[in-house]
C-alpha cells in the first residue's frame, strides 16, 4: 500500500493510514459501482416474465439509464468543483440505492424505469468522481486494480442473482441485496467526505486556468476519445448483458452453466486487469490497448460458433480477457494526452459517452435480435470491435500529430 497515491507530489494534509484507507474505500467503491450494472442482464428474463413484456423492452431500462447517467457524468466536472468528490459520492451511492430498493419493490413496468432513470444519476455521479480522481491521483497500476475491482462487483452481481433466482425464484431479493451494499457504501462516503479534498500536482501550470466545458468539448482529441468510449462500453455490455440469454435461449445451455460464464465474463475482464495492471506501464498504454483490442476481436469471432457450444463459451471468456484493461488504461491516459486543465471535463464527457453506449447498443440488439434472431448479436459484436480497434488507432495518430509534450505514445 506504499503506492497509495504515487502520481500525486502534494497529497493532501493526511496520515499513512488515511490514505491507505481511502484507497481501501476506492477499490470498494468500484465494487458497489460494478455490482447493480450486470444484474439486469441475468434478471431480464424473469423480469420480462413477471411484467408480461415482449424481449426488445429489455433496451428502455437502458435508455432511462442511459439519460440519468449521461446527465450526471457529463456535469460531473462541474459538480465536483462545487460540491467535492466526496459529498458527491455520497449522494450519488445514495441515489443507486434508492434505485435499487425501487425495482425490488416495482409493482408495474412504468415504475421499474422511471427506478433506471435514478440508477443513472447516481452511477454517473460515482463514476466520473472516482476515475477523475484516480486517473489524476493514482498510479496506472492502481487505476487498473481499481477497475478490476468494478469486475468484482460486475462478476459477483450475475452470480448473487443467478442463486436468488435459482434457489429462491425472487429476482427481487436480489435487487434487495444489492441495495443493503449501496446504502452501506453510502455511510462509508459520507463519513470520509472530507478526505477526497483534491491536491494539486507539480506538473500542473499554476498559472494555467481549467478550460471551460464547451472549451474542452471542442478538442478533437477530446472527440474521438468520447467516441472511442461509446464503442467500448457498447462492446462491453451488448456481450455481457446479452450472454446468459443467447446461451440460455438459443443454445439450450443450463441456466446455471449460463449464469456462471455470465458472471466468468466479468471474472476474466477482472483477472485481466489485475495481472496486466502490473506491466501496462512497462508495456506502454496505447501499445497494451491495441493488443487487447486484437484479442477482443478474437474472442467475438468465437462467440458466433454455435456448435460445439464449447467454442462460444471460450469466446465469451476470451472477449473478456481481451477488454480487461481497455478502460482503464484509456482512463489513465486522459490526463496525459490532454492535460490537467481538460482532463476533469474530458472525463465526465468519456464517462458518460461510455453509458450512452451503455444504453444504446444493447437496448439495438435486442431490437435486431427480435427481428433476426439472438444470434444476430455475436455478428454486432464483432462489428463493434473491429470499429474500436480502427478509431483507437485514429486517436493514437492525432494525438501523435497533437504532440503534447506531457503525453508519452508508446
Amino acid at each position: 500500500m506504499s503506492e497509495v497515491i504515487e502520481s500525486a507530489t502534494q497529497p493532501p494534509p493526511a496520515t499513512a493510514w488515511r490514505k491507505t484507507l481511502l484507497l481501501l474505500i476506492a477499490y470498494l467503491g468500484f465494487i458497489s459501482l460494478g455490482l447493480p450494472d450486470t444484474v439486469a442482464g441475468v434478471a431480464w428474463p424473469s423480469v420480462r416474465n413477471s411484467f408480461s413484456l415482449p424481449q426488445d423492452h429489455f433496451g428502455l431500462v437502458f435508455i432511462a439509464l442511459g439519460c440519468g447517467y449521461c446527465t450526471s457524468s457529463f456535469l460531473g466536472g462541474g459538480l465536483m468543483s462545487r460540491w467535492g468528490v466526496g459529498t458527491l459520492l455520497t449522494g450519488s451511492s445514495l441515489l443507486v440505492c434508492v434505485a435499487m430498493f425501487g425495482f425490488a419493490s416495482a409493482p408495474v413496468w412504468s415504475l421499474f424505469v422511471a427506478c433506471a432513470v435514478i440508477w443513472g444519476l447516481g452511477s454517473g455521479g460515482i463514476d466520473s468522481a472516482l476515475n477523475s480522481y484516480a486517473s489524476t491521483y493514482f498510479s496506472t497500476r492502481h487505476v487498473n486494480w481499481l477497475h478490476a475491482c468494478y469486475s468484482v462487483g460486475a462478476t459477483v452481481g450475475p452470480l448473487l442473482m443467478t442463486a436468488m433466482i435459482v434457489n429462491r425464484g425472487s429476482w427481487r431479493t436480489g435487487y434487495v441485496l444489492v441495495a443493503v451494499v449501496l446504502l452501506l457504501m453510502s455511510c462509508l462516503f459520507l463519513a470520509t467526505r472530507q478526505w477526497w479534498q483534491q491536491p494539486a500536482t507539480t506538473d500542473s501550470d499554476p498559472t494555467a486556468k481549467p478550460v471551460g466545458l464547451l472549451g474542452t468539448l471542442r478538442d478533437p482529441l477530446v472527440q474521438l476519445s468520447i467516441v472511442v468510449f461509446f464503442l467500448y462500453t457498447g462492446l462491453e455490455f451488448t456481450v455481457g448483458q446479452w450472454c446468459y440469454t443467447i446461451l440460455t435461449e438459443s443454445r439450450n445451455v443450463p441456466a446455471k452453466t449460463a449464469g456462471m460464464f455470465a458472471g466468468a465474463y466479468f471474472g476474466a475482464i477482472g483477472v485481466g486487469r489485475v495481472v496486466l495492471g502490473m506491466v501496462a506501464d512497462r508495456i506502454g498504454l496505447d501499445r497494451m490497448v491495441r493488443c487487447s483490442l486484437v484479442i477482443t476481436f478474437c474472442g467475438t469471432l468465437m462467440l458466433t460458433v454455435r456448435s460445439p457450444v464449447g467454442v462460444g463459451l471460450a469466446g465469451v471468456l476470451l472477449t473478456g480477457l481481451g477488454l480487461a484493461c481497455v478502460f482503464p488504461c484509456l482512463m489513465a491516459r486522459t490526463p496525459q494526452r490532454l492535460g490537467a486543465t481538460k482532463a476533469a471535463h474530458a472525463i465526465g464527457f468519456q464517462v458518460s459517452a461510455a453509458m450512452l453506449g451503455v444504453a444504446l447498443f444493447p437496448g439495438a440488439a435486442g431490437i435486431a435480435a427480435r427481428k433476426s434472431g439472438l444470434e444476430t448479436i455475436p455478428l454486432i459484436a464483432i462489428a463493434l470491435s473491429s470499429l474500436l480497434f480502427l478509431m483507437h488507432e485514429w486517436l493514437i495518430r492525432r494525438g501523435l500529430r497533437s504532440a503534447r509534450p506531457a503525453a508519452t505514445v508508446s
